[in-house]
């Protein structure tokens, strides 16, 4: 049986990339326990608040009771992943666009520690995956899914065997929702 993860740092495009997995009829595992907020106005699309990382760290989250179903965990994550089946969507975004996501949500961040901090934990989470031999995965740009909604979806459904309904999973992209892009090196709104 395979686990299907959606992955990549906060604020990269994760709760997007559920939405359209969603949308498009996979069998997406989440809960309420964290409900949408100004930030994700469509929804978290996760489990247990998020906490999903401390289960997987100590041994018991139950990964065999989301065999064939997506679940989201962050890149932080991914090295606590019990040996298995993965196909995994990680997600990636500008940096400084996923800072400015953050200030929003948590208060100013320091980027000049910041921004290595998570520019590593990206690469180190790729060469993770890259190493295990149970991992298969994609790397989809958040910009890219905005600009061509229809060719990244299509993208994303081959890699998950044709599972998807693309016209309905293009409809979970909400341009209107991109409100922290960075443009010749200065944050808008």
């Amino acid at each position: 049986m395979t686990n299907y993860i959606v992955s990549g740092l906060e604020r990269s495009g994760t709760s997007m990339m559920m939405q359209v997995l969603y949308y498009g009829g996979m069998d997406v595992a989440f809960d309420r326990k964290r409900p949408p907020d100004e930030h994700n106005p469509k929804g978290y699309f996760e489990l247990e608040g998020g906490k999903v990382i401390n289960r997987l760290m100590d041994g018991t989250f139950p990964m065999e009771k989301y065999d064939e179903k997506v679940i989201k965990v962050t890149a932080y994550g991914l090295k606590f992943l019990p040996p298995g089946d993965y196909k995994i969507i990680y997600m990636v975004r500008e940096l400084d666009e996923i800072m400015a996501s953050m200030e929003k949500m948590a208060g100013k961040v320091d980027r000049d520690v910041e921004k290595p901090i998570f520019d590593r934990l990206n690469r180190y989470s790729i060469k993770l995956m890259d190493k295990r031999d149970d991992i298969e995965y994609i790397i989809v740009k958040y910009n890219d899914v905005l600009k061509d909604a229809a060719k990244e979806i299509e993208r994303v459904n081959s890699f998950m065997g044709g599972k998807l309904n693309e016209r309905e999973a293009v409809k979970a992209i909400d341009p209107k929702l991109y409100r922290n892009r960075k443009k010749g090196g200065i944050q808008h709104e």
